[in-house]
């Protein structure tokens, strides 16, 4: 019955090599989350629409799929479908000299991502093996691996029909979340063919156990139990999965329902795969920490060449980069006086008054910020007023807001479009403020939640009604600032303080752009530890990540390989966070005494270190301006010779000064492209530096000699220098 129906919604001779050949690549993206994570927003704009670093969001999925020879897109619109095909029509993607055909399919029925594909398997336009992404995606990893991967399997056994990808990301031990805000997922996979046999994504960490099915332990000799993948929501999939859409009604939420779903359907036989990508860069943005987390990436340049400061497939730009990080358009206006930290962007004509301090934000196009006014870790949109004096920590300000003289917003607000705030008033910690009134239903399945406006509404109090009370009220970890001049407007308009639903309070920090508060790490760490019920040795008792063998006795101990599986892109970001303090003036030594600190805590070694080190100083080349390879490479040589000694301090021995090298492949591979064609420039300037050793330098050619061929890109271009150094070398045991 399956195949029947995959017949009809994907061409009934997708199997036939000839025609494979001549089936473009396609996609299907999703434009709707199908949830209200991002909400009271998303009541007035799409979550793709929604801009990122300045950019809305469906450009960089877009871009990606261009990148990656996808050559038609099928984009899913459900909710204001029609601001997205307004935007796709008026975009590049649909100009005649676009690279990638970009269709619209609309629907007012489907309100899970299993209706939306089933209207696109009615619709019969994929016609072979395609790719399944929601537009809040961003990415820059090569796809030909795991498409090449996906396409041999399905030669072999028709019933591997999708492979995820996934990389490694290790949750937080306190919340049990990712980075992204999203919580742990718990995978087990073959250690050899990598097919996925256990998903889990609600699971309860107070339980500390994971139950499994006896048939998996039974058929299973041995696979590998994780919590430290993430799930990056890209999905290669064939025309089948459409069809099994089709067969059951009850998928609705793609991992939930489908995944988990055949996972254990012992009758059907279909099976699913995984592809882990290790040095590039994949992210959903699922909730508002990952929004302010993805944010952070793209301008530390992690996700490049989807960065401010690059001219990318369907995007422009007018952005510069200084040397401090911050980007800044070519007519902005600021003040002498004014000040402009690290990691933050100003967008085009927007101006900045005297003695304002601005860091870890993104300003908008045509912003106004006036004197004194203090903006840390915000994201301010398009066409923002912000009056004299005001202190914004953390929050998200969209289009069309006016925050009057005074105003501070506490860590977590959201204002949603043209809120405006009155003189002197203090919004507070994680509150939600919009034009709108807050809808009544909230579905008690987060992924049916469809966005509705018109289906009745709460009453909700206007801003200048709950200020005092909330404030008299709200125990929070943040301080709350007495308000004065309550009697003044606070919102233009029809303006509501959305308020949560029960038990919504206590969590809104999970899914906040603020930090999240000492007192609530503490708290839940209290949890942790003195739960009388459990002991310690309970707690450990199962490895962070690990193999797993039917007959096997775990114990504390049983870790895969004795090391911590830190998240190293997490710990590289630390690193170069704090040696970008050293760009401002810090001693260091001073530097030094921090990146200790950091190596103890997240158990790194001075290897680690060392390679975190090197991309932090081969990045200040990159970012410098250059127009050549050989302007690059001097750049490069330049900042290598002015940090040589705080890298020389994480080289002890010969195999930290290997895991330079290996980092610098990785570097050329993946994160830096520009440098491949330097790399055995820049590896003879690090020996003529000192940095690396004759000795590192051979040890790291001997160890390629029975690699693939793959592996062997920078050893065979660095082939007359390695020949060099080992004629020197025997000339020197000939002296001896």
């Amino acid at each position: 019955m399956a195949q029947k129906r995959g017949q009809r919604g994907a061409s009934s001779s997708a199997d036939d090599p000839e025609v494979v050949a001549r089936v473009p690549l396609q996609a299907v993206l999703l434009a709707d989350s199908f949830n209200l994570k991002f909400r009271p927003i998303t009541l007035e704009r799409p979550k793709v629409l929604l801009p990122l670093v300045n950019v809305p969001m469906i450009e960089y999925t877009l871009a990606w799929l261009e990148s990656v020879g996808v050559e038609e897109v099928f984009v899913f619109c459900c909710a204001h479908s029609q601001q997205v095909k307004q935007y796709l029509n008026q975009s590049e993607w649909t100009k005649p000299a676009a690279r990638l055909s970009v269709t619209t399919i609309e629907s007012h029925d489907a309100i899970s991502a299993g209706d939306a594909l089933r209207v696109i398997y009615e619709k019969s336009v994929i016609r072979g093996d395609f790719v399944l992404i929601s537009g809040d995606t961003v990415s820059n990893m090569s796809l030909a691996q795991a498409l090449h991967e996906h396409k041999e399997r399905r030669k072999k056994d028709p019933l591997a029909i999708m492979t995820m990808v996934i990389k490694h990301s290790k949750p937080s031990n306190v919340t049990h979340q990712t980075r992204l805000g999203t919580d742990e997922v718990i995978m087990a996979f073959d250690p050899e063919t990598k097919e996925l046999l256990f998903y889990e994504d609600k699971a309860d960490p107070s339980q500390r156990i994971i139950s499994l099915d006896k048939i998996l332990l039974a058929d299973s000799p041995a696979f590998y139990m994780h919590n430290d993948k993430q799930d990056c929501y890209i999905d290669i999939c064939s025309p089948e999965v459409l069809s099994l859409f089709m067969d059951n009604f009850d998928y609705q939420h793609l991992r939930r329902h489908f995944v988990k779903g055949l996972l254990v359907d012992d009758i059907m036989g279909y099976k699913i795969f995984t592809h882990e990508i290790h040095s590039s860069y994949a992210a959903r943005i699922d909730n508002f920490r990952s929004y302010g987390t993805v944010t952070k990436d793209i301008m530390q340049s992690w996700t490049y060449p989807l960065v401010p400061n690059v001219r990318y497939f369907g995007c422009c730009s007018n952005m510069k980069l200084d040397r401090q990080g911050v980007f800044k358009a070519l007519d902005v206006v600021q003040s002498r006086s004014a000040q402009i930290g690290t990691v933050t962007l100003i967008g085009s004509g927007s101006t900045i008054g005297d003695h304002s301090v601005i860091s870890n934000s993104v300003i908008g196009q045509e912003c106004t910020i006036g004197r004194n006014v203090s903006v840390h870790g915000c994201y301010i949109w398009n066409n923002v007023i912000i009056e004299d004096d005001c202190k914004l920590n953390h929050a998200i300000v969209c289009d069309g807001v006016h925050l009057r003289t005074g105003v501070v917003l506490e860590p977590g607000v959201i204002l949603s479009f043209k809120v405006e705030v009155g003189q002197q008033i203090t919004i507070p910690a994680y509150s939600k403020v919009s034009l709108l009134p807050q809808p009544s239903i909230q579905d008690s399945d987060e992924e049916l939640e469809y966005a509705d406006a018109n289906s009745g509404v709460i009453e909700s109090p206007s801003i200048t009604s709950m200020i005092s009370t909330r404030n008299a009220e709200l125990s929070s970890d943040y301080s709350v600032t007495e308000n004065s001049g309550l009697s003044e407007v606070g919102i233009s308009g029809v303006g509501y303080i959305w308020c949560s639903y029960e038990g919504g309070n206590d969590e809104e920090w999970r899914h906040s752009v603020a930090p999240i508060p000492a007192s609530k790490l503490s708290e839940l760490s209290h949890d942790d530890y003195e739960d009388p019920d459990v002991s310690y040795q309970e707690v450990n008792s199962i490895p962070v990540s690990g193999e797993l063998r039917p007959d096997s006795e775990i114990t504390g101990d049983d870790d895969a390989d004795g090391t911590d599986y830190g998240d190293s892109a997490d710990f590289d970001k630390e690193v170069e966070a704090t040696f970008q303090r050293a760009l401002t003036g810090v001693n260091q030594e001073n530097v030094i005494l921090e990146i200790n600190s950091l190596r103890l805590s997240c158990n790194k070694s001075h290897a680690d270190c060392a390679g975190a080190l090197f991309l932090s100083v081969i990045k200040l080349g990159l970012e410098a301006p250059h127009s050549s390879n050989g302007e690059l490479y001097q750049n490069t040589a330049k900042e290598i010779n002015r940090w040589k000694d705080i890298l020389k301090h994480y080289l002890k021995s010969v195999d930290e000064e290997i895991e330079i090298i290996l980092k610098f492949e990785e570097i050329c591979l993946d994160i830096a492209t520009e440098f491949s064609p330097l790399f055995s420039t820049i590896l003879s300037s690090l020996y003529e530096k000192d940095i690396l050793s004759e000795d590192a330098i051979l040890s790291w050619a001997s160890e390629k000699e029975g690699a693939d061929e793959s592996d062997k890109i920078f050893v065979k271009q660095s082939e007359r220098f390695i020949t060099w150094l080992k004629e020197a070398s025997e000339e020197d045991d000939e002296d001896d």
